[in-house]
């Protein structure tokens, strides 16, 4: 953290002085440490996944449906001990699993954390989720301590990347991203339950007049990983016109203040069946709702 090159950003600052682009210092911010429903069946099951959402975030998506954590505005410093002391206690609640929400930028606080937490008898799957805008090298730190990797692939056109996120290069970043993960993890595996113990589930959110993109992203995994991944693909997005990143591009991204409509969710899907993939997660009905954005008050945390 004394010369922090962590993600694509190489801010190489300080950040026990400073903070980077992420907004974020060398101690770790939390809002939200809770059981879960929303994720993918085999994340989620029954019990619920034990969400823990980080401050901060090395992306600035002007659709963000966390603005309020993403942005630094929300978050409570916590320990090393502290965090591991959390995870322990979602363990301890029957979370199937210990899901670190945008984490990028806390790798080597999480790396340790992971460490203690499992010395203390941490014995569920951890899921790395996170906006695939990072480093291979970063995730390389976490071989060994993550059992599934849940990364977003935004956008493999880079344009859309720049415009909407302030990431240049992402599809790059994203596919080395992503081959690490499946390097550590290989194809999936489940238990008896349904529930995912290993493996990389790559999510891809529909966004409005961006079919292309979709399908070029999920042609991309299909060629490179076959089934040996499995797809999420979401149509959840949920324009969140009341937020202030929102409101000042409104003039500028006027594409963003609708839902994705049923039309361009269905072309991609048919895309996807006319690909023969078996291992994918469709969304049905109507799901684009801020009703799917947990609460960022401080439960689990205080």
């Amino acid at each position: 953290m004394s010369f922090c090159s962590i993600c694509p950003r190489q801010c190489n600052i300080d950040r026990q002085l400073n903070k980077g682009f992420c907004g974020e210092s060398d101690t770790v911010r939390l809002a939200r440490a809770a059981l879960h429903f929303y994720e993918e069946p085999p994340i989620s099951g029954s019990n619920g996944s034990g969400a823990i959402f980080f401050s901060g975030c090395n992306l600035k998506c002007v659709f963000c449906q966390n603005e309020s954590i993403a942005n630094n505005n929300t978050g409570i410093e916590v320990s090393i001990e502290k965090l591991a002391d959390i995870m322990l206690d979602l363990q301890s609640q029957n979370a199937h699993n210990i899901n670190l929400v945008t984490p990028s930028h806390y790798i080597y606080q999480i790396k340790k954390t992971l460490i203690l937490a499992k010395e203390k008898g941490l014995t569920i799957p951890i899921v790395y989720n996170s906006s695939g805008y990072e480093l291979a090298s970063s995730i390389r730190e976490l071989d060994g301590l993550v059992d599934i990797y849940l990364p977003d692939f935004k956008y493999m056109d880079d344009e859309l990347a720049v415009k909407y996120s302030k990431a240049p290069n992402y599809s790059n970043y994203a596919k080395e991203t992503i081959a690490e993960m499946f390097r550590q993890t290989g194809s999936p595996s489940f238990d008896d339950n349904g529930l995912m113990t290993k493996g990389v589930i790559v999510r891809h959110l529909l966004l409005p007049l961006a079919v292309n993109n979709a399908k070029n992203v999920i042609s991309y995994l299909h060629d490179t990983y076959e089934d040996n991944i499995y797809i999420s693909i979401m149509n959840q997005y949920t324009p969140m016109t009341d937020t202030p990143s929102m409101k000042s591009v409104a003039t500028l991204y006027p594409e963003l203040f609708r839902k994705v409509t049923k039309r361009e969710y269905n072309r991609l899907l048919d895309f996807v069946l006319s690909l023969n993939i078996t291992n994918a997660f469709f969304q049905e009905g109507e799901t684009a709702s801020d009703s799917f954005i947990p609460d960022f008050d401080y439960t689990g945390i205080l």
